[in-house]
Protein backbone atom coordinates (compact mmCIF):
# COMPACT_ATOMS: atom_id res chain seq x y z
CA UNK A 1 0.00 0.00 0.00
CA UNK A 2 1.57 3.20 -1.25
CA UNK A 3 1.39 6.09 1.91
CA UNK A 4 0.81 9.71 1.38
CA UNK A 5 0.92 12.76 3.42
CA UNK A 6 -2.08 14.99 1.81
CA UNK A 7 -1.76 18.83 1.95
CA UNK A 8 -4.04 20.89 1.43
CA UNK A 9 -7.31 22.98 2.85
CA UNK A 10 -10.05 24.27 1.22
CA UNK A 11 -13.54 22.79 -1.16
CA UNK A 12 -11.29 22.17 -4.19
CA UNK A 13 -9.10 20.06 -2.16
CA UNK A 14 -11.69 17.57 -0.07
CA UNK A 15 -12.68 15.38 -2.95
CA UNK A 16 -9.12 14.92 -4.12
CA UNK A 17 -8.36 13.83 -0.48
CA UNK A 18 -11.35 11.50 -0.54
CA UNK A 19 -10.96 9.67 -3.58
CA UNK A 20 -7.25 8.85 -2.24
CA UNK A 21 -8.54 7.32 0.74
CA UNK A 22 -11.32 5.35 -1.02
CA UNK A 23 -8.72 4.06 -3.77
CA UNK A 24 -6.41 2.31 -0.85
CA UNK A 25 -2.96 5.14 -0.29
CA UNK A 26 -2.33 5.05 3.37
CA UNK A 27 -2.71 8.68 4.11
CA UNK A 28 -0.49 8.65 7.35
CA UNK A 29 -1.60 12.58 8.12
CA UNK A 30 -3.44 15.04 6.90
CA UNK A 31 -1.40 18.95 6.71
CA UNK A 32 -3.77 21.89 6.56
CA UNK A 33 -4.45 25.42 7.55
CA UNK A 34 -5.38 25.96 11.72
CA UNK A 35 -9.41 26.25 12.09
CA UNK A 36 -10.78 29.92 11.03
CA UNK A 37 -13.04 32.08 12.50
CA UNK A 38 -15.89 32.20 9.72
CA UNK A 39 -19.50 34.38 9.70
CA UNK A 40 -20.21 36.95 11.32
CA UNK A 41 -20.56 35.25 14.56
CA UNK A 42 -16.63 34.32 14.27
CA UNK A 43 -17.55 30.09 14.70
CA UNK A 44 -14.69 28.34 14.51
CA UNK A 45 -14.39 26.25 11.73
CA UNK A 46 -11.93 23.72 10.61
CA UNK A 47 -11.18 23.39 6.62
CA UNK A 48 -13.15 20.78 4.82
CA UNK A 49 -9.95 19.24 4.73
CA UNK A 50 -9.71 18.39 8.10
CA UNK A 51 -13.31 17.52 8.06
CA UNK A 52 -12.57 14.43 5.73
CA UNK A 53 -9.54 13.53 7.96
CA UNK A 54 -11.45 13.47 11.22
CA UNK A 55 -14.22 11.67 9.45
CA UNK A 56 -11.56 8.81 8.83
CA UNK A 57 -9.61 8.96 12.32
CA UNK A 58 -6.85 10.36 10.39
CA UNK A 59 -4.10 12.26 11.91
CA UNK A 60 -4.11 16.01 11.70
CA UNK A 61 -1.42 18.59 11.29
CA UNK A 62 -2.39 22.26 11.48
CA UNK A 63 0.73 24.67 11.58
CA UNK A 64 0.46 28.64 11.56
CA UNK A 65 3.29 28.24 9.00
CA UNK A 66 4.78 24.72 7.99
CA UNK A 67 8.38 25.84 7.87
CA UNK A 68 10.53 24.74 10.80
CA UNK A 69 7.11 24.10 12.60
CA UNK A 70 6.81 20.91 14.87
CA UNK A 71 3.95 19.88 12.22
CA UNK A 72 6.53 19.62 9.45
CA UNK A 73 8.77 17.39 11.63
CA UNK A 74 6.21 14.93 11.97
CA UNK A 75 5.68 14.57 8.63
CA UNK A 76 9.01 14.30 7.82
CA UNK A 77 9.59 11.59 10.28
CA UNK A 78 6.39 9.60 9.08
CA UNK A 79 8.38 8.84 5.69
CA UNK A 80 5.45 8.97 3.16
CA UNK A 81 5.98 7.28 -0.07
CA UNK A 82 4.33 10.38 -1.40
CA UNK A 83 3.42 14.11 -0.53
CA UNK A 84 0.62 15.05 -2.30
CA UNK A 85 -0.63 18.90 -2.01
CA UNK A 86 -3.57 20.60 -3.54
CA UNK A 87 -3.91 24.22 -2.94
CA UNK A 88 -2.72 24.11 0.50
CA UNK A 89 -1.33 28.23 0.39
CA UNK A 90 2.10 27.74 1.71
CA UNK A 91 5.22 26.97 0.49
CA UNK A 92 7.02 23.70 1.57
CA UNK A 93 10.63 23.80 2.26
CA UNK A 94 13.17 21.70 0.35
CA UNK A 95 14.19 19.22 3.02
CA UNK A 96 10.07 18.23 3.72
CA UNK A 97 9.87 17.67 -0.18
CA UNK A 98 12.63 15.43 0.19
CA UNK A 99 11.09 12.88 2.95
CA UNK A 100 8.92 11.60 0.31
CA UNK A 101 10.47 8.19 -0.94
CA UNK A 102 9.25 8.29 -4.17
CA UNK A 103 8.07 11.96 -5.28
CA UNK A 104 6.18 15.35 -3.75
CA UNK A 105 3.41 16.19 -6.29
CA UNK A 106 1.10 18.84 -6.48
CA UNK A 107 -2.68 19.34 -7.99
CA UNK A 108 -2.28 22.60 -9.84
CA UNK A 109 -5.75 24.22 -11.25
CA UNK A 110 -4.43 25.72 -14.49
CA UNK A 111 -2.54 24.61 -17.42
CA UNK A 112 0.59 25.40 -16.65
CA UNK A 113 3.11 27.31 -17.06
CA UNK A 114 -0.18 29.54 -17.39
CA UNK A 115 -1.27 31.12 -14.31
CA UNK A 116 1.11 30.09 -11.52
CA UNK A 117 0.26 31.51 -8.02
CA UNK A 118 -2.60 31.19 -6.00
CA UNK A 119 -6.07 32.37 -7.56
CA UNK A 120 -5.52 30.55 -11.16
CA UNK A 121 -9.06 30.07 -11.79
CA UNK A 122 -10.08 33.83 -11.11
CA UNK A 123 -7.05 34.82 -13.62
CA UNK A 124 -8.52 32.69 -15.91
CA UNK A 125 -12.42 33.74 -16.08
CA UNK A 126 -11.23 37.39 -15.57
CA UNK A 127 -8.61 37.51 -18.89
CA UNK A 128 -11.84 36.05 -20.73
CA UNK A 129 -10.22 32.74 -21.37
CA UNK A 130 -12.00 30.00 -22.84
CA UNK A 131 -10.62 27.00 -21.18
CA UNK A 132 -8.85 26.26 -17.91
CA UNK A 133 -7.40 22.45 -16.55
CA UNK A 134 -5.51 21.00 -13.88
CA UNK A 135 -1.74 20.20 -13.95
CA UNK A 136 -0.12 17.62 -11.78
CA UNK A 137 3.16 18.10 -11.14
CA UNK A 138 6.86 17.75 -9.42
CA UNK A 139 7.01 19.98 -5.91
CA UNK A 140 9.56 22.29 -5.97
CA UNK A 141 10.75 25.54 -3.97
CA UNK A 142 9.76 27.49 -6.36
CA UNK A 143 6.21 28.47 -6.84
CA UNK A 144 4.53 26.36 -8.91
CA UNK A 145 7.42 25.67 -11.47
CA UNK A 146 8.09 21.90 -10.99
CA UNK A 147 7.89 19.51 -14.13
CA UNK A 148 4.30 18.49 -15.08
CA UNK A 149 3.62 14.96 -15.44
CA UNK A 150 -0.10 15.09 -16.48
CA UNK A 151 -2.25 18.08 -18.19
CA UNK A 152 -6.43 17.82 -18.88
CA UNK A 153 -8.25 20.55 -20.18
CA UNK A 154 -11.89 21.97 -19.84
CA UNK A 155 -13.82 24.48 -21.29
CA UNK A 156 -15.01 28.01 -19.37
CA UNK A 157 -18.48 28.78 -20.36
CA UNK A 158 -20.49 32.40 -20.06
CA UNK A 159 -22.00 31.02 -17.00
CA UNK A 160 -19.50 29.76 -15.48
CA UNK A 161 -17.85 31.10 -11.88
CA UNK A 162 -15.05 30.84 -9.56
CA UNK A 163 -17.66 28.85 -7.75
CA UNK A 164 -18.36 26.70 -10.72
CA UNK A 165 -15.38 26.15 -11.87
CA UNK A 166 -13.91 24.93 -8.38
CA UNK A 167 -16.30 21.92 -8.37
CA UNK A 168 -15.19 21.00 -12.34
CA UNK A 169 -11.60 21.35 -11.54
CA UNK A 170 -11.69 19.42 -8.43
CA UNK A 171 -13.57 16.88 -9.54
CA UNK A 172 -11.09 16.47 -12.73
CA UNK A 173 -8.12 16.84 -10.61
CA UNK A 174 -8.96 14.04 -8.46
CA UNK A 175 -9.78 11.60 -11.57
CA UNK A 176 -6.14 12.84 -13.39
CA UNK A 177 -4.54 12.36 -10.27
CA UNK A 178 -5.72 9.02 -9.67
CA UNK A 179 -4.66 8.03 -13.21
CA UNK A 180 -1.27 9.55 -12.17
CA UNK A 181 0.12 8.21 -9.96
CA UNK A 182 -0.08 4.46 -10.79
CA UNK A 183 1.73 5.71 -13.86
CA UNK A 184 4.40 7.24 -11.52
CA UNK A 185 5.01 4.82 -9.01
CA UNK A 186 5.52 2.02 -12.29
CA UNK A 187 8.00 4.52 -13.64
CA UNK A 188 5.84 4.77 -16.93
CA UNK A 189 5.52 9.02 -16.86
CA UNK A 190 8.28 11.15 -18.34
CA UNK A 191 7.97 14.61 -17.02
CA UNK A 192 7.78 17.29 -18.97
CA UNK A 193 9.27 20.85 -18.03
CA UNK A 194 7.66 23.24 -18.47
CA UNK A 195 8.33 26.44 -20.66
CA UNK A 196 9.82 29.41 -18.83
CA UNK A 197 9.05 31.94 -21.81
CA UNK A 198 4.89 31.03 -21.48
CA UNK A 199 4.67 31.61 -17.66
CA UNK A 200 2.04 33.75 -16.32
CA UNK A 201 1.40 34.59 -12.75
CA UNK A 202 -2.22 34.77 -10.89
CA UNK A 203 -1.05 36.76 -7.74
CA UNK A 204 -3.96 36.33 -5.09
CA UNK A 205 -6.84 39.18 -5.52
CA UNK A 206 -6.27 42.04 -3.71
CA UNK A 207 -9.30 44.29 -1.72
CA UNK A 208 -8.62 47.18 -4.73
CA UNK A 209 -8.72 44.91 -7.50
CA UNK A 210 -12.44 43.92 -5.89
CA UNK A 211 -13.55 47.32 -7.72
CA UNK A 212 -14.78 47.63 -11.61
CA UNK A 213 -13.21 49.98 -14.13
CA UNK A 214 -16.35 50.65 -15.95
CA UNK A 215 -13.84 51.94 -19.06
CA UNK A 216 -13.59 48.01 -19.31
CA UNK A 217 -15.84 46.43 -22.18
CA UNK A 218 -19.05 45.20 -21.08
CA UNK A 219 -17.85 41.93 -21.47
CA UNK A 220 -14.65 42.01 -19.39
CA UNK A 221 -16.85 43.61 -16.42
CA UNK A 222 -19.22 40.57 -17.17
CA UNK A 223 -15.80 38.10 -16.65
CA UNK A 224 -14.29 39.93 -13.81
CA UNK A 225 -17.59 39.77 -11.83
CA UNK A 226 -18.14 35.81 -12.49
CA UNK A 227 -14.41 35.72 -11.17
CA UNK A 228 -14.84 37.18 -7.88
CA UNK A 229 -18.31 34.95 -7.56
CA UNK A 230 -19.00 33.83 -4.91
CA UNK A 231 -15.54 35.71 -2.94
CA UNK A 232 -14.66 38.40 -2.87
CA UNK A 233 -17.26 39.59 -5.03
CA UNK A 234 -16.65 42.99 -7.77
CA UNK A 235 -18.03 46.25 -6.46
CA UNK A 236 -19.23 49.94 -8.01
CA UNK A 237 -20.17 52.64 -6.40
CA UNK A 238 -24.20 52.87 -7.52
CA UNK A 239 -25.68 56.63 -6.64
CA UNK A 240 -22.54 56.87 -4.37
CA UNK A 241 -23.10 53.85 -2.42
CA UNK A 242 -20.51 50.77 -2.85
CA UNK A 243 -22.34 48.29 -4.41
CA UNK A 244 -21.77 44.85 -4.95
CA UNK A 245 -22.35 43.43 -8.36
CA UNK A 246 -23.42 39.64 -7.84
CA UNK A 247 -24.85 39.31 -11.67
CA UNK A 248 -24.79 41.11 -14.33
CA UNK A 249 -25.63 41.00 -18.34
CA UNK A 250 -23.76 41.95 -21.95
CA UNK A 251 -26.24 43.26 -23.83
CA UNK A 252 -26.52 43.37 -27.66
CA UNK A 253 -26.60 47.01 -28.18
CA UNK A 254 -23.77 50.10 -27.90
CA UNK A 255 -24.00 53.67 -26.84
CA UNK A 256 -22.32 56.74 -26.92
CA UNK A 257 -22.31 57.84 -23.38
CA UNK A 258 -19.82 57.72 -20.97
CA UNK A 259 -19.08 54.60 -19.14
CA UNK A 260 -21.29 54.07 -15.73
CA UNK A 261 -23.94 56.77 -17.76
CA UNK A 262 -27.29 55.49 -16.89
CA UNK A 263 -28.50 53.94 -20.68
CA UNK A 264 -31.54 52.48 -19.92
CA UNK A 265 -34.30 51.37 -16.98
CA UNK A 266 -37.62 50.30 -16.37
CA UNK A 267 -39.31 48.77 -13.10
CA UNK A 268 -37.42 45.90 -14.17
CA UNK A 269 -34.22 46.46 -15.50
CA UNK A 270 -31.28 48.93 -15.31
CA UNK A 271 -28.39 49.36 -17.93
CA UNK A 272 -25.30 51.38 -17.51
CA UNK A 273 -22.84 52.58 -20.61
CA UNK A 274 -19.57 50.78 -20.07
CA UNK A 275 -16.00 50.91 -22.15
CA UNK A 276 -15.55 50.24 -26.09
CA UNK A 277 -19.65 51.87 -27.01
CA UNK A 278 -20.77 48.65 -24.55
CA UNK A 279 -23.74 48.19 -22.32
CA UNK A 280 -24.43 46.37 -19.27
CA UNK A 281 -27.69 45.25 -17.36
CA UNK A 282 -27.20 44.89 -13.35
CA UNK A 283 -29.40 42.01 -12.78
CA UNK A 284 -28.43 41.15 -8.86
CA UNK A 285 -26.67 43.80 -6.29
CA UNK A 286 -26.35 44.79 -2.91
CA UNK A 287 -25.81 48.01 -2.00
CA UNK A 288 -23.31 48.63 1.09
CA UNK A 289 -25.41 47.62 4.38
CA UNK A 290 -28.44 45.73 2.59
CA UNK A 291 -29.02 41.69 1.61
CA UNK A 292 -28.56 40.69 -2.19
CA UNK A 293 -31.42 42.09 -4.16
CA UNK A 294 -32.85 41.43 -7.28
CA UNK A 295 -32.86 44.75 -9.54
CA UNK A 296 -36.56 45.03 -9.67
CA UNK A 297 -36.20 45.04 -5.95
CA UNK A 298 -33.44 47.53 -6.03
CA UNK A 299 -35.47 49.71 -8.47
CA UNK A 300 -39.18 49.50 -6.45
CA UNK A 301 -39.67 52.85 -5.33
CA UNK A 302 -36.35 54.46 -6.82
CA UNK A 303 -36.67 54.16 -10.82
CA UNK A 304 -39.00 57.40 -11.17
CA UNK A 305 -35.56 59.11 -9.52
CA UNK A 306 -33.82 57.99 -12.18
CA UNK A 307 -32.64 59.83 -15.32
CA UNK A 308 -31.03 58.62 -18.57
CA UNK A 309 -27.23 59.60 -19.62
CA UNK A 310 -26.77 60.48 -16.04
CA UNK A 311 -23.94 59.48 -14.57
CA UNK A 312 -25.39 57.25 -11.66
CA UNK A 313 -22.23 54.61 -11.39
CA UNK A 314 -18.38 54.70 -11.11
Amino acid sequence: MTSVIFMGTPKFSAPILSSLIDHGYDVLAVVTQPDRRVGRKHVLTASPVKEVAVAHDIEVLQPQKISGSPEMARAIELAPDLIVTAAFGQFLPTKLLKAAKVAAVNVHASLLPKYRGGAPVHYAIMNGDKETGVSIMFMEKKMDAGDVLAQRAIPITDQDDVGTMFDKLSDLGRDLLLETLPKLLAGEITPVPQDEDLVTFSPTIKSDEERIDLNLSAHLIDCKVRALRPAPIAHIYLNGVRTKLWQVTVLDQTTDLQPGALVSHDKHHLAIATGEHGVLGLDEIQPAGKPKLSITDFLNGTSDALTIGEQVAE
